[in-house]
């Protein structure tokens, strides 16, 4: 069964707003992973550069999250994007 990638690429005009927005942020990131939805999220190794990523467990459930996450509707996430993964080790 595939599962979901979001990748969020960081609005660099809005980089100040990110402590302000966080603790919403983290509150859906705990909910989705407490209802097993979000199986792994983080940033690259320059979250401003590099964006971060996140993996759910089913295509509706992404979408869910990015709906309402605060970054996104704060603009603090500049573009995401979602792609289908076809993970083979881990036996999700």
């Amino acid at each position: 069964m595939p599962l979901h990638v979001v990748f969020y690429e960081t609005n660099p005009e809005v980089v100040a707003r990110i402590p302000e927005v966080f603790p919403a942020h983290r509150a859906r990131v705990d909910e989705f992973h407490a209802r097993g939805e979000l199986l792994m999220v983080g940033t690259f190794a320059d979250p401003i550069a590099e964006g971060s990523m996140a993996v759910f467990r089913s295509p509706e459930g992404a979408e869910e999250f990015v709906a309402g996450d605060p970054f996104v509707t704060e603009g603090i996430v500049g573009r995401w994007y979602r792609r289908e993964w076809n993970e083979v080790l881990s036996g999700l």
